[in-house]
Parts: structure tokens; C-alpha cells; sequence
């Protein structure tokens, strides 16, 4: 790894225009793979980006790393999203920001309008039961490679372990992932001495949602298509959180307000955003089309992404000074050590109702033991839990 490389630069210079077309390319096409097998949800897309930028190709250090994946926390949205867009950034400038993020969505968008396609066509979605039988054990083993490959870069200090411990418990008791990643980040600046500051970091992490609320998009009234488009920006512009404040805004704004789909069509929509690869934010695109077929799944695709693409790019001049100082280095450090205990609890409860039976327990463990001892690339993994899924359904 080159200097430039360590320290988050882009390979081909740093200035957009010194970026080769090359690079470019490199980052479109990593994405687009990583898209299109990228099952189980951000704990899973943020482990499978790990084995990609870090382990494999060495494009970013492990601190890089952590540190653009405790910044994307700081802004609403779809987090795993915003981390490859920031990472495309740092590796190819504006054009990689643009290259990596329109390739990690697109895969799940297509997917998502074929199945809206034969939802509204036949009355129900095609069985994906036996196929993520398999698939979600080998996620699983993935996130806690990543998790374990992490830990030595986050956890630096006895302190920085019993904070991960706390906001760990925390969230597994129910408490919001907004309030642990605040309080993370808060307590580690506290106890760097800085508490002066914490009025204006509070501020700070707060900015992104002053006059970003409903009252910014009130209903328009020049027609379906343009309400569609408004309500979905207005989303990705304001959510924090999970896929389940992701449910309780759809279901306010197009079960609710709007009356466009029902209850059960909504949790069917939610079910394909999370049991496609991608963005489970690809939900939208389902919604989109059953209010107002392809164009609608268009156009609710682009809103609620857009909002991510733009602040990831304001965010970009923002990450590098969160080091400059001792105490905006603690933010990020606590920031760090929250999202992480994040990503272990969700990765735990997810086991918990993936792993059943021994061969689903066989499935994580082997791949858990092949992640270890070689550098196999994680489609290789997907597409082999996948096929014993498939297996398995047909034989019982």
C-alpha cells in the first residue's frame, strides 16, 4: 500500500481531473459486483467492503476505514450506501463518488423492479425462503470476520472495550442506534477533557436535521409522480436508524397519509428490500413501482438516494478535520467503537434466527474457517450457501 493509499488519497492523484479513467472503472466495477452480492443487510455490506478495500486490495488502511464508517453515522440515510460512496471518493475523487454509489444501487434496483414486476403481474413474489437458507449463514461468518478484523484497530484501550460492552448491552436492550452512537462518541470526547465543547458537538451532530423535516417537502399538488418523488427525498433526507424506522416512515407517509398501497403490500415491499442484495432502502423502489409502475420505481430510486450522494459529498471536506484535533479524534474514536457494537448486535440477532440446525451452523463455521485461511472472493461464499439452500429446499 502506497503512503498516499494509507492516508485515504486516491490511487490516480488528488484532483479529480489527475484521476485515471481506470480507476474509475476499477471502483465501477468492485461496486457493481459488491451490489449484486451483497445479501444480509449494512453490517454485511460494511464487512464485505472490509474484505474488498482493505483485506484484498489494500486501497484503504483498517483507521481509514473505521474512521469513514463512524462519519457516515454522523448523517441520515442509508449507511452502507454512504460508506461506499465516501469510499469511491477516496479513491477516484467526485467521479468514484458518483461510479461507486450508482453501482452499489443499480444491482438491487433491477432486482427489486423485476420482482415488483411479477408482484403486480401475479399476485405474489417468487420463494426466495431456500435460497437465504443458505446465503445468511455465510453472511453471517463474513460480518464476524470483519469484526474480529476490526476490533485491534477500533478497541484501543481497556476503556474503549467496556464503552464497545456498554453500547453493545445498550442496543440489545432495545435502546435507539441514534442514542448509542451519540452517547459513544460523547462520552469517549468527555473523557478526553474536552467537555467545554460538547454543546457545540451536539449541534454539530444535529445539523443535518434542522430544516430537513416534513414542513421542508409539504404535499405538492402538481401531480402523483412529483408527490412520489417529494415524499421519497423527504425520507432519505431525515432517517436515521434501521430498516424498522425505515418501515414506520413508509408506512406513515403510503399506508397512512397517503392511502397508495396497503399494510400488507408494505410488508411485502420491506421483505424484498431485505431479502435482495444491496440497499434494503431498495424498498422504495418496490413502492415506486406499485404506485406508478417503472417510472415510478425510477423516480423513488433517485429520492431517497439522492439526499445520500449529497451529503456524503459535503461530508467529504469534513472527515479529514475530525483528526485535526484531540477532541474531535475522541468523537470519532467513541463514534467508532459504537457503530461497531452496532454491527456485532446486529449481527447476533441476525444468527440467532439464521443458525437452526447443524447444517446451517456447518455453513457459517466453514466459511468462517475458509475467510480465515485464504483469500477467496466473498461471491464465492454467497453463491455456495446459495446453492445449499437451494439443495436443501429441493431434497426435504
Amino acid at each position: 500500500m502506497t503512503d498516499e493509499q494509507a492516508a485515504g488519497g486516491p490511487a490516480g492523484g488528488s484532483e479529480d481531473g489527475k484521476v485515471s479513467w481506470r480507476t474509475v472503472r476499477e471502483v465501477a466495477l468492485l461496486f457493481l459486483k459488491l451490489g449484486a452480492i451483497a445479501f444480509g443487510g449494512p453490517a454485511a455490506h460494511t464487512a464485505m467492503m472490509r474484505d474488498e478495500l482493505v483485506r484484498r486490495r489494500g486501497w484503504v488502511s483498517d483507521e481509514r476505514f473505521v474512521d469513514l464508517m463512524g462519519a457516515t453515522n454522523l448523517i441520515p440515510g442509508p449507511n452502507s450506501t454512504e460508506l461506499a460512496i465516501h469510499l469511491g471518493f477516496d479513491r477516484a475523487r467526485w467521479r468514484g463518488l458518483l461510479a461507486a454509489g450508482l453501482c452499489f444501487i443499480l444491482p438491487a434496483a433491477l432486482i427489486v423492479t423485476g420482482l415488483a414486476w411479477a408482484y403486480v403481474t401475479y399476485g405474489t413474489t417468487p420463494a426466495v425462503a431456500g435460497i437465504l437458507y443458505g446465503i445468511v449463514p455465510a453472511v453471517i461468518a463474513i460480518i464476524a470476520h470483519a469484526l474480529f478484523g476490526l476490533l485491534r484497530t477500533v478497541i484501543k484501550n481497556v476503556w474503549f472495550a467496556l464503552l464497545a460492552v456498554a453500547a453493545l448491552a445498550a442496543y440489545l436492550l432495545g435502546v435507539n442506534e441514534l442514542l448509542v452512537l451519540a452517547a459513544g462518541a460523547m462520552l469517549a470526547a468527555a473523557a478526553q477533557g474536552f467537555r467545554r465543547h460538547r454543546e457545540a458537538a451536539h449541534g454539530m451532530l444535529a445539523l443535518p436535521l434542522l430544516g430537513l423535516g416534513s414542513p421542508l417537502f409539504p404535499d405538492p399538488t402538481g401531480g402523483q409522480l412529483a408527490q412520489l418523488f417529494l415524499t421519497m427525498l423527504k425520507i432519505g433526507s431525515v432517517l436515521y436508524g434501521s430498516g424498522y424506522v425505515l418501515l414506520a416512515f413508509l408506512r406513515g407517509d403510503f399506508v397512512e397519509r397517503l392511502g397508495w398501497i396497503t399494510g400488507p403490500q408494505l410488508v411485502d415491499a420491506v421483505s424484498i428490500g431485505q431479502v435482495t442484495p444491496g440497499p434494503v432502502f431498495t424498498t422504495a423502489t418496490f413502492i415506486g413501482y406499485l404506485v406508478a409502475g417503472p417510472v415510478g420505481a425510477f423516480l423513488a430510486t433517485v429520492a431517497i438516494f439522492l439526499p445520500s450522494f449529497v451529503f456524503v459529498g459535503l461530508l467529504t471536506r469534513l472527515t479529514d478535520r475530525l483528526r485535526s484535533s484531540a477532541w474531535t479524534s475522541a468523537l470519532l474514536d467513541g463514534l467508532n467503537v459504537a457503530a461497531l457494537a452496532l454491527m456485532a448486535g446486529v449481527s447476533f440477532q441476525l444468527g440467532r434466527t439464521a443458525i437452526v440446525d447443524p447444517l446451517t451452523a456447518a455453513i457459517a463455521l466453514a466459511t468462517l474457517a475458509l475467510l480465515w485461511r485464504t483469500k477467496l472472493n466473498n461471491a464465492w461464499y454467497v453463491a455456495a450457501g446459495a446453492a445449499i439452500g437451494l439443495a436443501h429446499t429441493l431434497l426435504t
